[in-house]
């Protein structure tokens, strides 16, 4: 991957080029996998000869759209992390709101994301994206340690502001000290957090800043400010733009 530095106002080809098979990626999870079946077998085209046989992976279905991704930032993490490491999978969607008797059968908790390794099904987005690293190291995706706390605090604050009802309780101040952090680490370090090299970190961040825009946007009429350029280039560039 390129090392290029990403500028606020700038948009360079090199940069382009590092994100845009993510980007492709997050396009691919809501359209319905790469082949766009449907509801059951969305196979993607297999990249690896890593595994014989798909991956299981069940993920939330859209309320709202029939035989689509649903707005799941742990699904889309680990169908990214798939994605990347370029394994073939069956995704199979799931409607949280009616849960059928087959996917209760295999993980009574009923939740999602649940991945089959072998014959056992695991379920936590942290536990399965491990499990990835370990069965499948290339491309290895692990972050340094002592980068990979990086913007983790940011999806708790986001959360903290979205249920906030006073203006003036500090949680919307809470999350703007995140994003400044996030935003003068992506300037001296970036474009990924790793570097030039994109890692577990970002794969699991991107879909959180995605539905931090959106839900916000949405609920608050807020916006990332102006005034944190790495920020609103890291969310553009890299790997959100989901619907476009």
């Amino acid at each position: 991957m390129s090392t290029a530095r990403i500028h606020p106002t700038v948009t360079a080809a090199a940069a382009s080029a590092v994100s845009s098979r993510i980007k492709h990626h997050i396009r691919l999870l809501h359209n319905g996998g790469r082949r766009g079946i449907g509801r059951r077998n969305l196979t993607a085209v297999a990249m690896s000869a890593a595994v014989a046989d798909p991956l299981q992976v069940c993920v939330k279905a859209s309320v709202t759209v029939p035989n689509k991704l649903g707005d799941c930032p742990f699904c889309q993490r680990v169908l990214l992390t798939i994605e990347e490491k370029h394994l073939p999978y069956d995704m199979k969607l799931v409607d949280l709101g009616n849960k059928p008797e087959w996917f209760l059968k295999l993980n009574p908790d009923g939740k999602v994301p649940v991945v089959k390794f072998e014959e056992k099904w695991v379920s936590d987005s942290d536990v399965i994206t491990q499990s990835l690293e370990d069965k499948f190291p290339e491309p290895p995706l692990s972050t340094p340690p002592e980068k990979a706390s990086v913007g983790s605090k940011i999806f708790s604050t986001f959360i903290g502001f979205l249920k906030s009802k006073d203006p003036s309780d500090g949680t919307e101040q809470a999350l703007h000290n995140e994003l400044s952090a996030f935003n003068d680490y992506i300037k001296e370090n970036g474009p990924f957090i790793n570097g030039g090299k994109v890692s577990a970190a970002d794969l699991s961040l991107g879909p959180k800043l995605y539905h931090m825009e959106i839900a916000l946007g949405h609920y608050k009429q807020w916006s990332v400010p102006e005034s944190l350029p790495y920020v609103k280039s890291y969310m553009q560039v890299k790997i959100f733009q989901i619907h476009q």
